[in-house]
């Protein structure tokens, strides 16, 4: 155990899974003896709670000092940023996603701190156009390490900074490690995430209205919020479906809700290592997951064995998909008993003690 400084960087603490991580890692780090500093740019509500003896830092700048032009903006918030590290000189920073990463490297560029940075999805979607990408490519190079969720990110970058590059896990929430529920499962298919457009919630509606006359008795929840939550609400209301496609929104207890579930499906466009399917798969549920590139659900599952793989915005495969784990109780629930062995690999303090050590190691090299 250290008592060296870690500085985390996010946009914020809004529920989502990287945001999950860095919650996870500071209070893990906090309760290991380390000063933990977590820098970021909002504070918004519904936030990851966090314990108390972390310090908090907001890195946006008031609105007051934001009218000097899209270049003046960004330089403010450079000095304000880098005015954070020359503050608490950390031993090592850890930023989240994107743009923050960027900003981290740029910003701690001169002041002798090892910045890493962390990316957390599809590095094709989180650095979006030409510019971003160069940015990442060429910036990262000056990074202390890299850490991405999948092997098939990798090729993203070029050889120089794949030197850097290392694959940690997602710690999972200690409440889904439970013993695999028994009892005669709910008829339920669930999913758990962000209602947008890359979720692609409306295959997954489709699909389960191909079905749904056939298994009448099952229902489709779909847990999260989001700016497609109403569209989908009028879509299944269009369906004849508004009974028995439910969009509770957020809850406080994800673990307990899909508990009992039959069926969890993830039916993004490009995800990296998703936190929500890792932690269905933990609590042994049957799960159906687009083959999404960057490789994270195809790293978890092995078709029939473990779950059941299909093709990015493939309807059709979906509902056959779903026709046959319901049609297939036992083979279905075989497949959960198998996916559950698969990731007990990621225990939460496993996990976060692999974290922990690979920031220890480059506060040593900066030494």
């Amino acid at each position: 155990m250290g008592q060296m400084t870690v500085a985390l960087y996010i946009s914020s603490l809004r529920k989502g899974g990287a945001e999950r991580v860095a919650a996870n890692l500071a209070d893990h780090l906090h309760h290991r003896g380390y000063q933990v500093i977590l820098v970021t740019t909002h504070k918004l509500e519904e936030e990851y709670p966090i314990a108390p003896g972390i310090k908090r830092e907001i890195s946006e700048p008031d609105a007051a000092e934001l009218r000097k032009g899209r270049i003046g903006n960004f330089l403010t918030r450079f000095r304000k940023l880098r005015g954070i590290w020359k503050r608490y000189q950390p031993d090592v920073i850890l930023s989240f996603i994107g743009k923050n990463n960027l900003m981290a490297v740029m910003t701690s560029f001169g002041l002798h701190i090892p910045a890493a940075v962390s990316v957390r999805s599809d590095p094709l979607r989180e650095y979006y156009n030409g510019l971003l990408r160069f940015l990442a490519k060429t910036l990262f190079g000056a990074a202390a390490g890299v850490v991405l969720q999948t092997k098939e990110s990798i090729s993203f970058f070029p050889g120089y900074i794949r030197k850097k590059a290392v694959i940690l896990k997602n710690p999972i929430n200690p409440q889904f490690f439970r013993e695999r529920y028994r009892g005669e499962r709910e008829k339920t298919i669930v999913t758990v995430g962000r209602v947008d457009e890359n979720k692609n919630h409306k295959m997954l509606v489709k699909a389960f209205a191909g079905i749904a006359d056939e298994f009448p008795e099952y229902r489709l929840i779909i847990y999260g919020d989001g700016d497609k939550r109403e569209e989908l609400m009028k879509m299944a209301e269009s369906l004849g479906l508004q009974d028995r496609v439910l969009l509770p929104g957020n809850i406080s207890n994800v673990a307990d809700a899909i508990y009992k579930t039959r069926v969890f499906v993830l039916s993004s466009n490009k995800e990296g290592m998703p936190n929500a399917l890792i932690e269905a798969m933990v609590m042994g549920l049957t799960v159906i997951s687009t083959d999404c590139p960057c490789g994270g659900p195809k790293e978890l599952i092995d078709p029939g064995i473990n779950g059941l793989l299909v093709p990015v915005g493939d309807e059709k495969i979906l509902q056959e998909n779903l026709h046959f784990v319901l049609n297939n109780l036992q083979k279905s629930d075989l497949m959960g008993e198998n996916a559950k062995k698969t990731c007990e690999i990621y225990s939460s303090g496993k996990v976060l003690e692999e974290w922990e050590n690979y920031l220890n190691l480059l506060a040593f090299l900066r030494k």
